[in-house]
């Protein structure tokens, strides 16, 4: 799963115009499902063409092999990476093993006693594929629906994650080069996010002089109580946000805190308000946003 620099120019060049950015994330979600989705079928029809069970353990045989990847047979039960870290305090491939074996015989009871107590459900999923069709049965279709939600939950969260983690640092410097803030007066510490395959940033900071200034980007909803905490817990001077309550504004401005909001008209100009308070040197901005932003990007994503 990643998330493409185009779709991060995207997003960045939503933000500074005030417009709503995550149809950008679900369209990326959406694309990696629907791929997924199309490759499980195909390993669906050939599993069930290969199996000469006639239960539903042919499901198993296939798709919680031990020679699969970890993260996959997890999902094939029906759990994620996540969760079964979460209950056992581990994530070791043994662990995942065991939890995804059990909890695919939990469900596979629920889903049989299900069957049994509706009688009058009929339901047969059928996939064709090179011509050549497999039909799965009540307990087999429902097995597969909920595998196919498990993993569009584990894109959905992760993938929105990600969003933020990913724009974070070229959309702090995009807002230095539009007011041609000077590279000696910003900085940004990275370390290296191995699951992510990117560099995740640590912290940015705008410098004068011997001082660094803490910058503080969360792409969050208007009103989330998580925002005004954590920057409060790391003693940001600068917040970067894409929505802001009046409650969240007022909490920032009692607390000294310079604050942007980019959901609103011209609200990157905001920014300006912040370099003037912290000494930092820079030039006003009043050029072709859309022009200027191409400049940017050709120069940040090369």
């Amino acid at each position: 799963m990643t998330l493409t620099e185009q779709v991060a120019k995207n997003i960045i060049r939503k933000l500074l115009k005030g417009e709503d950015y995550r149809i950008e994330v679900v369209t990326l979600i959406n694309a990696e499902f629907l791929q997924f989705a199309i490759d499980f079928f195909k390993k669906i029809v050939e599993a069930k063409l290969q199996s000469k069970d006639i239960t539903v353990d042919w499901y198993k045989e296939a798709f919680l092999n031990p020679n699969l990847p970890a993260k996959e047979i997890a999902i094939n039960s029906g759990l994620n990476k996540k969760t079964i870290h979460n209950m056992f305090n581990s994530s070791t491939k043994e662990i995942i093993i065991d939890a995804a074996n059990e909890h695919y015989d939990v469900l596979y009871e629920s889903i049989k006693n299900l069957v049994e107590t509706e009688h009058e459900l009929d339901l047969t999923l059928t996939i064709k594929f090179k011509g050549v069709s497999v039909d799965l049965s009540v307990s087999e279709s429902l097995i597969v629906i909920n595998t196919l939600a498990v993993k569009r939950a584990e894109l959905r969260g992760g993938l929105w994650s990600t969003a933020g983690k990913r724009v974070e640092h070229p959309l702090m410097l995009t807002l230095c080069k539009l007011y041609s803030v000077d590279e000696s007066n910003y900085k940004a510490i990275f370390k290296k996010d191995k699951n992510k395959g990117f560099d995740r940033e640590v912290d940015f900071y705008l410098i004068k002089d011997d001082r660094e200034y803490l910058c503080e980007v969360k792409l969050m909803g208007r009103g989330n109580p998580e925002s005004a905490d954590a920057v409060i817990a790391r003693a940001t001077n600068v917040f970067v946000a894409d929505k802001l309550s009046i409650q969240n504004k007022n909490q920032l401005d009692d607390l000294g805190i310079n604050w942007v909001e980019l959901r609103c008209e011209n609200g990157y100009k905001r920014f300006k308000k912040a370099l003037e308070n912290l000494g930092i040197p820079h030039n006003d901005y009043d050029g072709n946003l859309e022009k200027d932003l191409d400049n940017i990007f050709s120069e940040l994503f090369s």
